[in-house]
Formats: C-alpha cells, sequence, structure tokens
C-alpha cells in the first residue's frame, strides 16, 4: 500500500491529481491538505507527497518550499518522496536543498506523469527493502530492471535517444530521455551541456568552457549553462553531501 499525500490549495489541481494517482496500477492510500501546517502535522503517515510550492491562497504559515525543508530537517529515519508539482519554473533549482525526487510543471501531462510515478513506485520498493542502502537509480534495460547506486556513477552521456552511464566499474546504455534524469536527480547531479548530466559529487574542478571530473574526465561545459553550474555546485558543497 502506498500511502500518498497531496498538498495543495487548489481544488482543481488536487481534484486532477486525485484522478492521476488513480489512474495508475497502484494500491495507494491517498489524503488531501490545502494546508501546509496540516499536511507537516501529519507527514509521518505518508511515504510520497506531491506538494504545490505556492500555496498562495492557503491559511497556512508557510509555502510548499518551507514545508520540504522542515520536512528534511526532521531526524526521523524515514521520509517522504517529495514530487513538486507547480506552475512556476523558477523554483526548480531550490528543489536541489531539499532532495526532490521529481519537480513537474503545470498543467502536469498524463504520461510524464505515469512514468515519474512508476519511478517513484521503484524507489519507495528498493527503500523498503534496506532502509539504510545509499541511493540509487532505477533503469529498465532488456526489460530488466537495473539498480545502480548513485555514488558508482561520474557522469551521464545523452546519444541516440540512449543514455550511457560511466561508472566507476565500467558503462551502462539504455533508452531513457537525459531530461527524465535530470529532474530525479537533480539534487546531486547537473545537466551541464545537451548531451552531459554530470555527478556533483566528483566535480575536481571547471573553467568557462569544461567541468573536469576526479577521474581525469573533462566535459564540455555550456557557456548558457555556466552560471546556473556554478550556483548548483555550490549549493552542492554547501549541503557537506560532496563524497
Amino acid at each position: 500500500m502506498i500511502k500518498i499525500a497531496i498538498c495543495d490549495d487548489e481544488a482543481n489541481s488536487c481534484a486532477y491529481l486525485l484522478s492521476l494517482i488513480n489512474a495508475q496500477p497502484y494500491s495507494c492510500e491517498i489524503a488531501e491538505y490545502a494546508s501546509a501546517d496540516d499536511c507537516l502535522a501529519d507527514i509521518s503517515k505518508f511515504n510520497l507527497l506531491f506538494l504545490d510550492i505556492d500555496l498562495t491562497t492557503s491559511d497556512s504559515n508557510f509555502d510548499g518550499m518551507t514545508l520540504a525543508r522542515l520536512i528534511r530537517d526532521r531526524t526521523t529515519e524515514t521520509q517522504p518522496i517529495i514530487i513538486f508539482v507547480t506552475g512556476y519554473e523558477q523554483y526548480v533549482f531550490d528543489a536541489f536543498d531539499v532532495g526532490a525526487f521529481q519537480y513537474l510543471l503545470k498543467p502536469v501531462d498524463e504520461k510524464k506523469f505515469a512514468h515519474v510515478f512508476a519511478r517513484a513506485v521503484e524507489q519507495l520498493i528498493a527503500n523498503q527493502e534496506n532502509p539504510h542502502r545509499k541511493p540509487v537509480l532505477v533503469l529498465q534495460s532488456s526489460n530488466a530492471s537495473k539498480t545502480i547506486p548513485l555514488e558508482s556513477i561520474y557522469y551521464i552521456e545523452s546519444s541516440n535517444h540512449k543514455v550511457k552511464l560511466y561508472l566507476k566499474d565500467g558503462e551502462f546504455t539504455c533508452y531513457a530521455k537525459i531530461g527524465d534524469l535530470e529532474s530525479e536527480l537533480q539534487d546531486q547531479f547537473f545537466r551541464i551541456h545537451k548531451g552531459y548530466l554530470v555527478n556533483l559529487s566528483y566535480v575536481d574542478g571547471y573553467s568557462k568552457t569544461e567541468v573536469t571530473l576526479t577521474n581525469g574526465k573533462k566535459l564540455l561545459l555550456s557557456k548558457y549553462k555556466y552560471h546556473d553550474f556554478v550556483k548548483a555546485y555550490l549549493r552542492f558543497l554547501k549541503r557537506g553531501t560532496k563524497l
């Protein structure tokens, strides 16, 4: 049973999310909250949270991003997977700070939602099987799932509708969209170029034009990505999560 909370102060948005969740092939128990305060009080009951950021019409004392930070500041052993659902793109980098699983923009596409939901369920199952395990990425290849620890990935390269993961112990290729992986891994990885998603833990240095990894690999850094990369990398270092 997947225990889900929806925190959104817009009734229409809540109803739409509820319909999307009910369309998925999983057994779910769902609660709806219009207030961040009420959601926070019950958060220990849930393992998946769909969270609006704005909450402008709510009676709550804080917005969705503040709620996410309060949840992450708790010392409980288990915490919910957080999926932001918002109409605003400008908060995407703040999602790095709270380890959001995904960032969905309204109006949410049904196929996109189904894909994200399935990956979140895979993550929940992995968490339940080994609650002390380190973060992993679950990918599908040749009709089988492969679980890859994030700490084993140096970077991910996109080419011809496939992605290739460059790992500590080799390489792994599968059909996937680098944009989807970028959203899912945004608290530890950054897309420095349309073709490269790097693990911030293994950044050894950077210039205006390239990023150098700890294994010596140099990757092209897009001039359009430079400032956002520096911002994200400094936030990452500030959190003290570098391996």
